[in-house]
């Protein structure tokens, strides 16, 4: 532990943490928690308070009180060169080994993840931070003993790195300013701010970011005010910092041009994020029926709630010069050909959305990067975007975004236990320090956990009943996942240490009266 002028370092030592933990980062990180701290409290509170009345409206709507930002005459930021085509990002943790594959795989971004992928250990959290130090340098490289090497091709154009703090809802108990944990989304952007702003600007590029898990478009303006402050406190030239928003969470769609107006300086456009958007409709309507899912497989883009969303997204981002970025393609190639029906699913997926107009999309795997490539390139041709195409026939209502019970699909005991299943293999992968995990051919993030439990929790607080005439009770949830448990501790090489935690909490999570949050939170007093 260590300690000065009102900072404290909880956390151990991690292998040249002292490069990143340096008095000067500490100062420039407590400076945006007192300037700023206070205000993200207020803002978790609005969250509550949202809830409570959308609960009681039984809907959501846009905002009559920014009714002049959505009808006004303006435009974003025009974007920087190096991030002018964004047809394929490749996402994953900042560990070393994927740093290096992702600035190698011939994508155009690389989602640097210190969020939803990465398991906030504080040894990831600071050592993400040297692996963003060396490869914004160009001088990362991970030699494995008795084994592979892994260093920079000279023969690709590297992949820009666009890093994802954690949300405003995290602490990051490791570091204290005057007694109180640290916004953690300050911490992981203040110090990859701190470090490399100034060194990105000298290399022809910029400080660029993916924000995660926004409410409102308060929560954008603030965001506004740490990048403005951050770039005076460093005399870096203002502007330098470009965000894109992941539109996941139901309220967010509501005000997306006022997010795109808060950050107009410092917009890089918005993302559509899948499996966190329906955990968040979930969480904003848990108590009604109207708003319930079936099988969460069952659910896809094309159902017409999902479809508005992504149809505004594209709209709205055109209509003020921003970028529009589509979703995860999670799959993982196999080597052999048992993947084929795998592979033209993500072919569809991705021709969809550069048909639909977004400037880009995401694939979690070097093997999908083709893929991706292929389906935009046959759309954009020599263009690096589609921003020109407006989309003037596309017209949203909010009772559109809001058409949940419209989704097809049944409610079954295999979605029951698919849900457990995948729900309690990703606890298990987290507990352990790997927030990324390969579960049955998908690469999973904390998303697809989430949208797991809170499903659960939403079929058994409304007494849903399955296809098969089953009656989603707590004893049914408490037998499949004492199944599960059983099951996986049969299953050949699967790590069990942490299968009773994660047991324990999934249970937690999933049927406890109060709904959590987020999942995140509770896993997060199991871990140093």
């Amino acid at each position: 532990m260590s300690e000065t002028a009102g900072v404290k370092v909880l956390g151990g030592a991690v292998e040249r943490g002292d490069e990143i933990l340096t008095a000067e980062a500490l100062q420039f990180v407590a400076g945006l928690q007192r300037a700023f701290g206070a205000r993200r409290d207020e803002l978790l509170e609005r969250r509550k308070q949202r809830r409570a009345e959308a609960a009681e409206k039984g809907r959501l709507d846009f905002l009559e009180e920014t009714k002049h930002v959505r009808e006004g005459d303006w435009q974003v930021a025009a974007p920087p060169a190096d991030i002018a085509d964004r047809r394929v990002e490749i996402t994953g943790p900042t560990d070393r080994k994927m740093a290096i594959n992702a600035l190698n795989s011939g994508a155009k971004i690389w989602l640097a993840d210190l969020e939803d992928a990465n398991t906030p250990h504080w040894d990831n959290v600071v050592s993400g931070q040297v692996n963003l130090y060396d490869l914004v340098r160009k001088q990362i490289e991970l030699h494995v003993p008795g084994g592979k090497s892994y260093t920079l091709r000279d023969d690709v154009t590297h992949a820009v790195p666009l890093v994802r703090p954690r949300g405003w809802h995290f602490d990051e108990k490791h570091i204290e300013v005057d007694g109180k944990p640290v916004v953690a989304a300050l911490v992981d952007f203040g110090l990859h701010f701190f470090h490399n702003a100034r060194e990105l600007i000298n290399r022809g590029s910029g400080p660029y970011f993916y924000l995660p898990k926004m409410e409102s478009h308060l929560e954008a303006r603030l965001w506004n005010e740490v990048f403005t402050h951050a770039q005076k406190e460093l005399g870096i030239p203002h502007g330098s910092v470009r965000a894109t928003v992941l539109i996941e969470t139901y309220p967010a769609a509501f005000e997306m041009e006022e997010i795109l107006y808060e950050l107009r300086d410092h917009s890089a456009g918005l993302n559509a994020g899948r499996w966190d958007y329906l955990f968040s409709v979930i969480k904003t309507f848990r108590d009604s029926d109207k708003y319930v899912l079936p099988d969460r497989n069952a659910v896809t883009m094309t159902a017409p709630f999902m479809r508005a969303y992504t149809e505004l997204l594209v709209s709205t981002c055109h209509k003020r010069g921003a970028f529009a970025i589509g979703g995860m393609a999670a799959f993982i190639p196999t080597k052999d050909d048992s993947n084929a029906a795998a592979m033209e699913k993500v072919h569809a997926d991705k021709k969809r959305e550069a048909g639909d107009g977004f400037d880009g999309s995401w694939v979690a795997h070097p093997g999908l990067v083709p893929i991706c490539f292929e389906e935009f390139d046959a759309v954009l041709g020599d263009k690096p975007n589609q921003i020109e195409r407006k989309r003037d026939d596309v017209t949203v209502t909010a009772d559109q975004l809001l058409a949940v019970s419209e989704t097809p699909g049944d409610k079954t005991i295999d979605g029951l236990r698919g849900a457990v299943d995948v729900g309690v293999r990703y606890i298990v992968s987290w507990l352990g320090g790997n927030g990324a995990a390969a579960i049955h051919n998908l690469m999973e993030d904390a998303a697809t956990a989430e949208i797991s439990r809170s499903q659960i929790w939403q079929w058994l607080h409304n007494n849903v009943q399955l296809a098969d005439g089953q009656t989603v009770t707590l004893e049914l949830v408490r037998e499949v996942l004492a199944d599960t448990e059983k099951a996986l501790r049969g299953e050949a090489g699967f790590p069990t240490e942490n299968l009773s935690s994660a047991v324990e909490l999934f249970e937690q999570v999933a049927v406890a009266d109060e709904f959590v949050d987020f999942l995140t939170l509770p896993a997060y007093e199991q871990i140093d």
